[in-house]
Formats: C-alpha cells, sequence, structure tokens
C-alpha cells in the first residue's frame, strides 16, 4: 500500500497587523507616502521650536475642550445657583454661569481643565506673535512662502478671536463687561451697526441668545477654519522645505539637519511632552478667571481694574486713549471716538500681514529664498518690526491706563497722554534707533572678519605700546558673517535717452526706486569686507594661515 504525501508546505500566515498594514497600503498608499516623508530632514535651531509651541498647545486647547463641552450648558436662562460655593447659594445665574461653577467646584478635575485650557489659548496666541516675529525678522516669509505667512497671520487673528468668544462663554461680571465693550464697538459702525448688534446677540444687549451664538462660533467655525489653515501651513512647511539659518555647506538647494523618523520625531514628542507638563504647572499655581470672586454679568455693574486678555488690549488701548469726538448730522451721530480705533485696529494687523508683498515689490527679488536672514542685516525690515511691536504694546499700556494709575500712583490723564503722543512718536524713534543698532552690528561683524575676535590678551610692543591681540576667524566663522546677499537700489535709469528723447517714467517706477534707495541706499548697510581687504590685514597682522586667506565674496541682487 502506498501512500502519496504532498511536499509542499502550507504558507505561514501573515501577523494580523501586517495584513491590516498591507490592505492599507493597498488602498490608500500609505506606505509609499511615508516611505518618501519620513525621512525628510529639518534643521535643528531652538527657534524652530516656536512654532512647535504653537501646535502643541493648539492640541492641548483641543483636548481639554472636548472635555469642558461635556459639562458646560450655553444658556442663558436664569436659576438659582445651589452648588458648592457657599457665598454664592440662592443668587440668581445663567445657566452658563452656574455650568461654569460646576466645572470649577464639582466637576472632578474640572477647575484644573479649566485653566489648562485659558492658559493654553494665552501661550498660544504669544507663541504664535514670538513665531511669526520670528518668521519676519529672519525674512522667512519671502518666495515660496508668502502663502504661508498669510496662513500664519490668519491663525494668529482667529485665535485672537476665539480667545475671546471663549472667555466670555462663562457669563460673569468680567467677561459680560468685555462683551459690552465689543458691543458698544459695534454700534459705532456707520448704517449697519445696530444690525449687527442686533443679528449678533439677538435683540438688546445682553439678550438671551450671545452665549450659545458665541459658543457654536468658539467650538465649531472659527476652530474648524483654523483646522483647515493649520493642516495647510504644515503641508507647505513640508512641500517648500524647512528654512535654516546660513552656515557652512547650507546653500538654496540643501537642507543641513536631522531625518523626521526617528531623530526629529522622539524630539519633538518630548518636547510636546514638556509643553503639556508646564502649561499644567502654570494652571496648577495661577488661578486665571476665578468667577466666583466677581459674580454672574449684571447689565447695571462693571468690575472694577476689568481687563481683557492681553492680545486684545491693544483694541481697547486704542478706544481708550482716543479722544472722544462725534459728528452730529442729519439726526445720527458717528462716535468717531470708537469708529476710528475700531478701523485702526484692522490696519495695523494688516500692515504686518501685506509687508512681504511690499518688500518683495520694492526689492523686485522674484527668487526663492530658504536661506534665513540674521536680523542685524536687514536693517530696514528689522526697523519697521520694531516699530510695529512698539505701536502693538504701547497700546497695551493704554488699554490698562487706570491699572497703571492706580498701582503707581500717577494720573490717568497723564497716561492717557502718554500713550497718545508715544503712538505716533514712538514708532518713529523705534525705527531709528533699531536701524542704527543694526548698522552698528554689521560694523561690529565687519571689524572682526577683517581683524579677528578679541582674544583679551593684552601685549606689549617693543617701543612701549600695549594692544590687545586678535584671534582670526575660523572658515566657518568667516562663512556666517559674510553669507548675507547685500542688494542694490533699483534705478529708473536716466531721463532722457541717447537719441535726446525724454523717457516715459511712470510715477510708480519712480516711487519704487525712491522706496529702494530707502531701504538699500548709502548709510543702509554697510558693505561687506572683500577677500583683498582680508589678506591685506591678515597679512599685516602677521597670521598668513592659508585657510584663513578666503572669506566668500558674496553678490549683490539688484
Amino acid at each position: 500500500m502506498s501512500t502519496t504525501s504532498d511536499s509542499k508546505q502550507p504558507e505561514r500566515k501573515a501577523p494580523a497587523g501586517e495584513r491590516v498594514a498591507d490592505w492599507a497600503d493597498g488602498r490608500l498608499g500609505i506606505y509609499t507616502l511615508a516611505k518618501a516623508n519620513m525621512r525628510k530632514i529639518f534643521p535643528d535651531h531652538w527657534s524652530f521650536m516656536l512654532g512647535e509651541i504653537c501646535l502643541y498647545s493648539f492640541i492641548i486647547i483641543i483636548l481639554t475642550g472636548v472635555y469642558l463641552t461635556l459639562f458646560f450648558n450655553p444658556s442663558m436662562n436664569e436659576i438659582v445657583y445651589h452648588g458648592s460655593y457657599e457665598p454664592m447659594q440662592g443668587v440668581r445665574v445663567s445657566e452658563a454661569f452656574a455650568s461654569t461653577m460646576d466645572i470649577s467646584f464639582d466637576v472632578r478635575g474640572g477647575l484644573l481643565i479649566r485653566q489648562i485650557h485659558h492658559w493654553a489659548a494665552l501661550i498660544f496666541v504669544a507663541a504664535m506673535m514670538v513665531h511669526m516675529m520670528r518668521v519676519f525678522f529672519t525674512g522667512a516669509y519671502r518666495k515660496p512662502r508668502e502663502v504661508n505667512w498669510l496662513f500664519g497671520f490668519l491663525l494668529l487673528v482667529l485665535g485672537m478671536f476665539t480667545g475671546f468668544t471663549g472667555y466670555s462663554l462663562p457669563d460673569d461680571l468680567l467677561s459680560g463687561t468685555g462683551v459690552r465693550f465689543v458691543q458698544g464697538a459695534i454700534l459705532s459702525v456707520p448704517v449697519v451697526g445696530t444690525y449687527i448688534s442686533m443679528f449678533l446677540f439677538g435683540g438688546e444687549f445682553p439678550g438671551h441668545d450671545f452665549v450659545p451664538r458665541f459658543y457654536s462660533i468658539h467650538i465649531l467655525l472659527l476652530p474648524g477654519i483654523m483646522l483647515a489653515l493649520l493642516v495647510g501651513h504644515l503641508i507647505l512647511v513640508v512641500y517648500h522645505k524647512h528654512t535654516q539659518y546660513a552656515g557652512p555647506g547650507r546653500t538654496n538647494k540643501n537642507v543641513v539637519g536631522m531625518p523626521l523618523l526617528p531623530v526629529y520625531m522622539a524630539k519633538a514628542g518630548g518636547f510636546f511632552f514638556l509643553v503639556f507638563g508646564v502649561i499644567t504647572v502654570v494652571a496648577a499655581i495661577a488661578t486665571l478667571n476665578p468667577i466666583w470672586a466677581v459674580g454672574p454679568y449684571r447689565i447695571d455693574q462693571v468690575s472694577t481694574g476689568a481687563q481683557p486678555d492681553w492680545y486684545m488690549g491693544f483694541a481697547e488701548g486704542l478706544i481708550r486713549v482716543m479722544p472722544g469726538w462725534e459728528i452730529n448730522a442729519w439726526g445720527h451721530t458717528l462716535v468717531l471716538g470708537v469708529f476710528i480705533p475700531l478701523v485702526v485696529f484692522p490696519l495695523v494687523l494688516t500692515a504686518i500681514a501685506v509687508y512681504p508683498f511690499i518688500e518683495s515689490w520694492v526689492t523686485g527679488d522674484k527668487r526663492e529664498h530658504h536661506i534665513l536672514d540674521r536680523p542685524r542685516n536687514a536693517p530696514t525690515r528689522t526697523g519697521f518690526g520694531v516699530a510695529w511691536l512698539f505701536a502693538y504694546f504701547i497700546m497695551l499700556v493704554g488699554g490698562g491706563n487706570d491699572i497703571w494709575a492706580t498701582h503707581f500712583n500717577l494720573s490717568i490723564n497723564a497716561i492717557t497722554w502718554f500713550v497718545r503722543i508715544s503712538f505716533f512718536a514712538g514708532p518713529v524713534l523705534a525705527f531709528i534707533i533699531t536701524k542704527r543698532i543694526c548698522l552698528g552690528l554689521q560694523r561690529r561683524d565687519r571689524d572682526k572678519v577683517l581683524h579677528g575676535r578679541e582674544s583679551g590678551i593684552i601685549k606689549r610692543l617693543p617701543h612701549g605700546e600695549f594692544i590687545e591681540v586678535h584671534e582670526p576667524l575660523s572658515q566657518s566663522d568667516l562663512h556666517t558673517l559674510t553669507a548675507h546677499e547685500q542688494y542694490k537700489p533699483l534705478d529708473v535709469g536716466p531721463e532722457v535717452d541717447e537719441n535726446g528723447v525724454r523717457r516715459k517714467i511712470g510715477l510708480t517706477q519712480k516711487l519704487r526706486a525712491k522706496l529702494s534707495k530707502g531701504y538699500y541706499g548709502e548709510g543702509n548697510q554697510i558693505p561687506k569686507p572683500t577677500s583683498e581687504e582680508y589678506r591685506e590685514i591678515a597679512a599685516a597682522h602677521g597670521h598668513g594661515h592659508e585657510e584663513h586667506e578666503e572669506i566668500p565674496s558674496g553678490q549683490s541682487h539688484h
């Protein structure tokens, strides 16, 4: 009797996880996408972590916000409070206020989550501001990143208004005062102001609808737009590749740094938990928005020392220091004391948003830029940035003029006039001083390239003179100090051509040439040292080292 046995062994079944991965890759192309991007290189510099703080704060806001929505009741129906906070027993409050009190005193971990949510929002907007200033001062917004700059700007503005709608939800006396302030500003808008107010508040202020409407805007509309902008922002960061600071081996065509996986991903993951931990510690020890201390909103009351969150202080400062001008005509009143600040506020924000396009037009530079500038090497841009920041923060002083007056025993009128004058004169002085500082730093860099670094060693020459010994810079340092480009101002050319015919030069061309001269003309940048100057001084100092005989010459751009 013979038996036939199959020599083929049964195929080993793949693990479940591998089968799921193969199934997903066959339909979504995950492996191909990961293979192309997981080894993407990111440069390593501390300033790039500012953008990560924005991202991680936003994630923390979303996580804590989801938790808070489980317990918050966005209703303005009045009830009698019978919660755990004894001093407010029997007080008539809105359901929104009562639910916020319950979150603070009765929900396990509720007060900590509230605090984390609010602190994360403050840190998100602050990190956005600092991150955008880093991008601005280093010129990271230049082609091809202008759209990404606008995405970042919109995220900042939406973050400000998301924060405003968020801290208005508890319907306490402090937030209600802020909402009343905004309602007054809306009413100052000619023709449509009253209609906007009626729509937003569902009738006369405060109405019964603004908390539910702010709630929908706060948890759905604004976060949804911000999430879309954030995803687009990150996609463009990956697509355009990351910018990097000047250094040996770094060009517009490469990125020097670490791969996304595993090095950068591990560092980013650790940094997320570090940011989360710091925000949690701050939230645990620093009380924010204690609504039980001020009570529910009443239209006939105003809390003493009412202040908005810092990012809205600019708008409040504009209105506080503006003279109470009015125009009465045809039975209508135009409140200029409120309407003008309402117009100036978006204009100041828009000025920083459109600056990249103005600079590109003035310089005529249409090339791609992936190497960052040192702020000192762009003194005009740096001056404008500092002037903008000065104008923004001087209005924070105006927004808290009563606090300054009471805490420092000053005259509130003197503070108001100081802010009014500083808002116009301060940015001009800030621009001039910043520009002079940048030019001074450029001169110091030039001297350092030509003469070397001060060693601190004093040497006496044979004829009795004392000098300090200077050490020649390394080739790496020489490259960093001389890698920046120096632009030449645009020239419209002669007004008469070679045939004696007057050329037609438009006003736009003349304006552009004049602005370009203001940017890059004489006295706006210090000429870089040339290789001939360096060799001559090095020979005079007796250095004579071959590795120090050349410095990058750079190119001027027209």
